[in-house]
């Protein structure tokens, strides 16, 4: 295990803040599980990504290498990917291979990023419109963490 030389200390509730420099190297995100667990060098923690294929998120015909699970289609891809470099294909040709083809039941990042501004004002409408829904609702309504949902009604 490798020493970062960042401490943290233990709040009251027994929480810790994960440095902003570990979570982004670790790609964690607002909203991820992480698991827990002691090995033979001490605690370990890591985003957990449960049983689905690292590179396109299909959770049928998996198979486990090195600590990930690789659907089929993922393993194919990569073996062609593997044979176009063997067999001395340009660049170009070997790049159309990297990224298997994503389902539709993973999670992709958005596309564009909605003004602060215009989330406010459709936040402001659904809570004009939904005025006894809870924070969660909204949250699910606006495809943004609840989080998110907090920091806007303090702008309103």
């Amino acid at each position: 295990m490798k020493n970062t030389g960042m401490t943290r200390p233990l709040d009251q509730l027994g929480r810790i803040v994960l440095p902003k420099e570990m979570r982004t190297t670790m790609d964690i995100n607002i909203g991820d599980s992480l698991e827990f667990f002691v090995d033979e060098e001490g605690f370990v923690l890591r985003k957990y990504t449960g049983v689905s294929c690292k590179f396109c998120g299909a959770v049928d015909h998996l198979t486990y290498f090195r600590d990930s699970f690789i659907c089929a289609d993922c393993i194919q891809l990569l073996k062609s990917d593997e044979h176009v470099h063997a067999t001395g294909n340009d660049a170009l040709q070997a790049q159309e291979h990297t990224k298997p083809p994503q389902t539709s039941t993973t999670w992709q990042p958005k596309q564009s990023r909605v003004q602060q501004g215009e989330m406010v004002k459709k936040l402001r409408k659904l809570i004009q419109e939904h005025p006894d829904l809870p924070q969660k609702a909204y949250a699910e309504m606006l495809d943004i963490s609840q989080g998110r949902v907090s920091q806007l009604k303090k702008l309103l």
